[in-house]
């Protein structure tokens, strides 16, 4: 079904209100997940929508949270989200990031006691508005195995870094540490297609191609999980991706002094402590910005411009396809007909109108 952008972030920010939380939290989060369904990342946009109402009924993400600066100099801050919604305390730290990058050329910033932010790209690229270079990631649930191992241990934890450039879109890389996130294996679930083999294992550690078993399996936390970039084995590079993985943990988790590992979620029904980590880089710190454009422009025409693969038509650059669909989706996105009726159950529920 085809939504307005308007109408679909103004019913999110009405669900979210509702709910308790402050008008100007309600926006944020809702402007997150729907820039997520605008650059075509349907797996963390409004699709999500449920897990946040669920997470405020039962408590586990508190709608009024006393975001706190715990420790600050003028380079780096600490927060503690107050077991709040993941968006708000991820934009606001983010802000200050970059204010303290224009004023002192780095800054950086670490997160906990927060919950699920959306899509890493989006704090990465707030940096894009003031020609600074932008860095976001985050820790997530233990849904992903380590290299040989059976259990899910880590999470998917994702890395954001946001360049500009000059003529060029700038180079904007999202992506989870995992072959993919456990959202895409709802997508497919939902539509009922099964899973390329080397994105989770079932219960035994064992790839399997049934999204459902391995959802089921990670809510029931009865062994096996998502895989980590490159798959089940060294040889693949597996390896690779588990260690992304941690480090991401190392600089989220353990740096904020907050969970990591299976740590987050440890406890049914208590906050997760999700934990975030943000940067920004000023360029002018290093080269002239113009000539730093100039050199970004130039290796994206290089990279863009090599000899195809046989049967091939384009290279991409990574943020291309969501500059893309983001200018498609413009006024308008598309969302699946089942997430539709989940947010009109959920507009029934909570007594808020649904005008679509």
């Amino acid at each position: 079904m085809k939504i307005k952008v308007d109408t679909l972030k103004g019913f999110v920010k009405d669900v979210f209100v509702k709910l308790g939380v402050p008008e100007e939290d309600a926006g944020i989060t809702a402007d997150v997940l729907v820039a997520s369904d605008r650059r075509g990342i349907p797996s963390h946009g409004v699709a999500r929508l449920k897990r946040y109402v669920d997470g405020i009924k039962k408590g586990i993400m508190k709608p009024k949270a006393e975001i706190k600066i715990i420790k600050e100099t003028p380079t780096t801050l600490l927060v503690s989200g107050g077991d709040g919604l993941g968006q708000p305390v991820s934009y606001r730290t983010m802000k200050l990031v970059i204010e303290k990058a224009k004023k002192n050329n780095v800054a950086f910033a670490a997160v906990r006691n927060s919950n699920h932010y959306g899509i890493a790209g989006y704090y990465a690229m707030m940096a894009l508005k003031e020609n600074l270079i932008g860095i976001s990631m985050t820790n997530s649930a233990p849904l992903v195995v380590p290299t040989h191992g059976k259990d899910a241990v880590i999470g998917t934890n994702p890395i954001s870094i946001a360049v500009p450039a000059g003529e060029e879109k700038p180079f904007v890389l999202d992506m989870a540490t995992s072959t993919v996130p456990r959202g895409k294996l709802e997508v497919y679930n939902r539509r009922g297609k099964k899973i390329p083999l080397v994105w989770a294992t079932d219960e035994n550690g064992i790839p399997t191609d049934d999204p459902g078993r391995v959802l089921e399996n990670l809510l029931e936390r009865k062994g096996g999980g998502l895989l980590p970039l490159g798959g089940a084995e060294e040889e693949t590079g597996g390896h690779k991706g588990y260690g992304l993985s941690v480090a991401v943990d190392i600089l989220s988790g353990v740096l904020s002094g907050g969970a990591y590992g299976p740590l987050l979620y440890g406890k049914k029904g208590e906050p997760p402590n999700v934990c975030h980590f943000f940067g920004a880089i000023n360029i002018e710190a290093f080269i002239p910005l113009d000539e730093f454009k100039k050199l970004m422009d130039d290796y994206i025409r290089i990279l863009k411009g090599s000899t195809l693969a046989k049967g091939k038509t384009r290279i991409w650059i990574h943020g291309e396809k969501e500059f893309e669909a983001e200018e498609k989706y413009r006024e308008e996105v598309e969302i699946e007909e089942k997430v539709v009726e989940t947010m009109r159950e959920i507009g029934k529920e909570l007594g808020v109108e649904v005008p679509f």
